[in-house]
């Protein structure tokens, strides 16, 4: 067996390292041009770390898409309730351009435990699709599948993601634009850890499962991206309780036909980026309406939101072309068997 060269083995780690923190942060317009790269770079420890970690985890133990999911889920509750905290401080955007969402938030807010549904859904959903799903899904588009279902990583290669996410999350925990001075109760503190280890635990059962095929025909790529972009656009359309309900049906609903598409046959490559890359071009989409986090003048913010949206079309339209053009050779390559079959044994 050939060993690849650690500089191949490592581009799409980096690219995911560096995609993470961009459509978790920039991608529905948080932040204008100029202030991207930074965003990207001293968040890319957590945000990057995360993803890589997860998608290394998944791909080592077999977990697949929905362990992937699983463990994001958790993520995204380890950084909203134990990191940067924003899930329990009620004044988390107070200093934003995000401000006029307190009435919203404090409509849905959990007895007992002091945080938001609304903004829980919001947080951990945008994490799932965002942070994790979308980047791990457009990196592994772009190779080959031998490379895309095979760890990039090796043990120091780990080691040395698990202490980028660590030192990162420790930075945000620490700073004063991270956490704001804010610091949850034991009683929440040890809500949300209680929830992120029942998701790792839930997502780890998967280790070692076969899933078997179906002899229906998968929907077209479409269909998925259709799936995926009706939850993310309908979770937030719904105010209060209602709305919290709705998005998380509509999360259940897809998650369940993703999962039973899947174990169809003709399912492949193309219905991942579709179903992955569909809550990337929403965010982009939206970005043209969404404000950004500190005040800009509209020329930047314009800006800004021109650039997500060239970024994401060539982003998504190479991964698209990757794609295709790998699906077309393998078609000739097996109408090429079929035309010229193998000689019988004498």
């Amino acid at each position: 067996m050939t060993t690849e060269p650690l500089r191949r083995r490592l581009a799409p780690a980096v690219a995911l390292l560096l995609l993470a923190p961009w459509t978790a942060e920039c991608v529905w317009g948080g932040f204008t041009l100029t202030g991207m790269p930074f965003v990207v770079l001293v968040l890319a420890p957590m945000y990057g770390g995360a993803a890589l970690l997860i998608r290394e985890t998944a791909r080592r133990l077999g977990l697949g898409w929905p362990g992937i999911v699983l463990l994001a889920a958790a993520f995204g509750v380890v950084q909203a309730g134990l990191v940067d905290q924003s899930l329990f401080n009620p004044d988390y955007l107070d200093d934003t351009q995000f401000a006029d969402t307190r009435s919203a938030a404090e409509a849905t807010l959990v007895p007992g435990l002091g945080f938001s549904a609304r903004q829980a859904v919001d947080y951990v959903g945008n994490h799932v699709a965002l942070t994790v799903c979308a980047a791990i899904a457009l990196v592994e588009s772009y190779l080959g599948a031998g490379r895309r279902s095979r760890p990039w990583l090796g043990r120091p290669g780990l080691a040395v993601v698990a202490l980028l996410w660590l030192g990162g999350s420790l930075l945000v925990f620490a700073d004063d634009g991270g956490r704001k001075g804010f610091l949850a109760s034991p009683g929440q503190l040890a809500f949300a850890a209680g929830v992120a280890l029942a998701l790792v635990a839930t997502a780890l059962r998967r280790r070692g499962g076969r899933t078997a095929v179906g002899t229906s025909a998968a929907p077209r790529p479409v269909w998925a991206a259709a799936a995926v972009l009706v939850a993310y656009v309908g979770a937030g359309l719904v105010p209060g309780w209602a709305g919290v309900g709705v998005a998380l049906v509509l999360g259940a609903v897809t998650a369940v036909l993703l999962a039973r598409w899947s174990r169809r046959t003709g399912w492949g490559p193309a219905h991942v980026l579709a179903a992955g890359s569909a809550s990337v071009l929403a965010a982009a989409a939206f970005a043209y309406g969404v404000p950004t986090y500190s005040p800009s003048s509209p020329a930047a913010d314009l800006a800004g939101d021109v650039a997500i949206s060239v970024l994401v079309a060539l982003l998504v339209g190479g991964a698209w072309w990757r794609v295709s053009g790998r699906a077309a050779r393998d078609r000739r390559r097996a109408a090429g068997r079929a035309d010229h079959p193998a000689s019988p044994p004498a």
